[in-house]
């Protein structure tokens, strides 16, 4: 059972996404704001995670250093502010689709950011360094599929939706100048949401407790939202929930997706690699596409499934690339680390290649959080 564990977790977390995603656009459908909409989950969030903090992490709270808390306060407003906030004014101008196909860039995007920091390296005359170019060029070629190619579109599997848009507007399909900003908003989501992970996979290495750095994140989160939506909606009629779709999706993406999944996931990267969550997004995708029809009565258009599925390509295509590279330096690691116990007197050549296999691994793992 331990062993079928994180694939169990991992199917849960995919499974949590997929609700996260259909469920904010049912209640930006039902017209919810989206900048009110982050503060009050983060606030949900913010509810569940400080008393089991307190009372786990009790001792540790007082001794958090202020640069920790100063480096923590801008990794939130990265991450989860100005992420959370581009990636749910996507969602409203487009579609569930849309935001659960371009999420698969987030792990390509990562390895670029790393590319640009020094943090990687390309090959081009290997087959790795092939494979991550290619991810990297399908990808972009996804992106503007979604983007700018809508093509034929295909009819709501369930005419009956479960959740109907409040007003006209809100179910009427967005114009084609509307459609290419959400996919680049959801885009600039993810270039965010990429430089918190190699941040975050930093902070971590300085100070390794995930319970503790997760909800403070939480809570500074939460007011800076507040002054966001408090400067993008100031009609406070308008902040009032009620019993509906609104009040459900904030309790469900403050609860369930801050308070349980990130946990999850984080649980599930430290024991079976970053990788390894990344490689189950695409099933996201998948019952993205057939939730959001079923129960929101999408319009599912060719060029979101086109799109998708080239971001699919190149994920996998940067994932191969990156594992192959990482066998390549743990075998070349090891080998060094042979011979120099069957000898007596070790190369410093060879000393230094099993070194430099060794931080080079550790430093793609590390940058690897998805």
């Amino acid at each position: 059972m331990d062993t079928k564990k994180p694939y169990i977790l991992a199917i849960v977390i995919v499974a949590i996404y997929t609700g996260m995603y259909v469920i904010s656009k049912a209640a930006f459908n039902q017209g919810m704001n989206s900048f009110v909409f982050v503060f009050y989950r983060q606030a949900a969030a913010s509810l569940l995670l400080v008393p089991i903090a307190l009372v786990l992490e009790r001792k540790n709270v007082q001794s958090l250093p202020l640069g920790l808390l100063l480096k923590l306060f801008f990794l939130a407003l990265i991450g989860s502010t100005l992420g959370l906030n581009l990636s749910n004014a996507s969602v409203t101008l487009t579609s569930a689709t849309v935001a659960s196909a371009t999420s698969n860039s987030t792990p390509v995007i990562t390895f670029c950011l790393a590319l640009l920091l020094r943090m990687e390296v390309v090959k081009f005359r290997s087959s790795s360094g092939i494979a991550k170019v290619i991810g990297v060029a399908l990808c972009l070629a996804g992106a503007l599929t979604i983007a700018f190619y809508t093509g034929p579109s295909f009819s709501p599997i369930n005419h009956h939706r479960a959740f109907r848009a409040r007003t006209a507007h809100a179910s009427k399909a967005p114009s084609h100048g509307t459609w290419v900003i959400g996919t680049f908003l959801m885009v600039l989501s993810n270039v965010t949401w990429s430089l918190w992970m190699v941040w975050q996979a930093v902070l971590l290495k300085e100070y390794p407790n995930k319970m503790l750095i997760t909800t403070v994140q939480c809570v500074l989160s939460m007011v800076q939202s507040f002054v966001v939506a408090a400067v993008a909606e100031r009609d406070f009629t308008k902040w009032k929930l009620h019993f509906d779709i609104s009040l459900l999706a904030v309790a469900y993406t403050g609860f369930v997706v801050t308070g349980i999944s990130y946990y999850l996931q984080a649980w599930c990267v430290q024991i079976k690699g970053p990788v390894f969550i990344a490689v189950w997004n695409p099933l996201c995708f998948v019952l993205t596409i057939f939730c959001s029809s079923s129960f929101l009565g999408e319009i599912v258009h060719l060029g979101s499934i086109v799109g998708g599925l080239l971001l699919v390509c190149g994920l996998y295509s940067v994932l191969w690339g990156k594992s192959r590279e990482c066998k390549f330096f743990e075998c070349t690691a090891n080998t060094v680390n042979g011979v120099q116990d069957g000898q007596e007197h070790k190369s410093p050549q060879a000393t230094e290649l099993g070194k430099k296999g060794q931080e080079k691994a550790t430093s793609m793992s590390a940058v690897e959080v998805v």
